[in-house]
């Protein structure tokens, strides 16, 4: 029987051969099946999420590491220009004709008689120009290299009444934009470092109740409901008055993420258990169990990886929850307390109407909250979709 001629269209490549870059089309790129490849490659589509890490990353870097030299002053900074309003940015030079450099216009005091007190209004007579890496007040960058050179500001060798005031000051004349940048310190390391915490004691607890079960799943499980029993706002409020007024702002300050740990462990812990449940009857489970390995080692080595893309998703949707947590004990005077500063206290400082009224720009913390919670919940949209690169999405 004649066999059938092989055509360009029946002969099939060997899989076993790798594939030469050469016989790739044009326009075609090499993908690698490894799963942290595709989920690295499918991240990359999701534009929110890409939007959401580096939303992330600039507050991290700014407020988190380096607020001393992106900030035009120190953090308890005071000026005689006490609730003074904002100074708009404008590109005029000292002659009123656009200029490319930024500048900003000088401030200057009036009486208010309709408030009864005395006002700080922009005077267009007076234009300071902005200037890069320039010298102001000294600092310590992270607490170890000693400088005083700020991102931006006032040279005040040439303009020795200039001053920078983007967001405005607070009643006792500090700036506003420096104290947001230094308060997104405390309110963003708390958020990681809680949610660090909680992520520890949930998923070291829920493996073990998911794996032992029996007394061990009881006596875990009924925990994590008898926490959750309690309304938030109470249970916090209770935890954080029963914290001493005479501790120091640092004791303060970890105790206060203690609290908000014990508050939010108990929903990942019945998440890691119900994937443990899962994940203990796989074979490779039972395998390691027939070689006579150690139950340490298969919950530490074989179970607990095997949640981690679950979890790492869950840790980064929680940390805006925590964030949001702290400024609400704080603005209630529960959390914490001056001289520390985090976005809570700014808020705090805010609560009366009076300052509503009279210096609504000391509001702008909102925005900044808003902006960092947007940025956690884009990015923990992503990697869901994206540690999960077999399905549909």
């Amino acid at each position: 029987m004649l066999k059938p001629r092989a055509t360009e269209s029946t002969v099939q490549p060997d899989p076993s051969e790798p594939i030469e870059p050469s016989a790739l089309g044009k326009g075609e790129e090499h993908l690698s099946q490894a799963y942290w490849s595709l989920v690295w490659w499918k991240f990359k589509k999701n534009k929110l999420a890409i939007v959401g890490a580096v939303i992330i990353f600039l507050f991290y870097t700014v407020c988190g590491l380096f607020p001393e030299f992106f900030s035009p002053y120190p953090l308890n900074f005071q000026s005689d220009y006490l609730e003074a309003r904002p100074q708009p940015l404008v590109f005029k030079n000292r002659e009123g004709n656009f200029s490319l450099r930024p500048a900003v216009y000088g401030l200057e005091q009036e009486l208010d008689l309709i408030a009864r007190k005395r006002t700080w209004v922009v005077n267009e007579e007076r234009i300071y120009p902005i200037s890069l890496f320039v010298k102001g007040q000294p600092y310590k960058l992270l607490g170890l290299i000693p400088s005083n050179i700020h991102l931006f500001g006032i040279d005040t060798e040439k303009y020795p009444t200039g001053t920078v005031f983007l967001f405005g000051t607070d009643r006792v004349g500090r700036d506003l934009l420096s104290r947001i940048l230094f308060g997104g310190r405390l309110s963003l390391l708390l958020g990681l470092l809680g949610q660090a915490l909680t992520l520890v004691l949930g998923l070291v607890l829920g493996a073990i109740s998911g794996f032992y079960g029996g007394a061990t799943d009881i006596i875990v499980q009924r925990l994590t409901e008898f926490v959750g029993a309690f309304p938030d706002i109470p249970l916090f409020m209770a935890l954080a008055a029963a914290i001493p007024i005479g501790w120091s702002p640092i004791v303060v300050y970890f105790m206060l993420t203690l609290i908000l740990v014990f508050i939010r462990w108990g929903g990942l812990a019945r998440q890691v258990r119900g994937l443990i449940l899962s994940l203990r009857e796989r074979e490779y489970v039972l395998a390691a169990q027939s070689s006579g390995a150690t139950d340490r080692r298969i919950m530490f080595r074989h179970l607990i990886p095997g949640t981690m893309s679950h979890v790492i998703v869950i840790a980064t949707l929680m940390i805006p929850g925590m964030i949001l947590s702290e400024t609400a004990l704080s603005w209630l005077g529960l959390g914490l307390r001056p001289p520390l500063t985090s976005w809570g206290v700014l808020l705090q400082e805010v609560s009366s109407v009076r300052v509503i009224r009279f210096a609504p720009w000391q509001l702008i913390t909102v925005p900044f909250i808003i902006i960092a919670v947007l940025g956690f919940n884009m990015l923990g949209d992503g990697l869901r979709d994206a540690l999960d690169p077999y399905g549909g999405r």
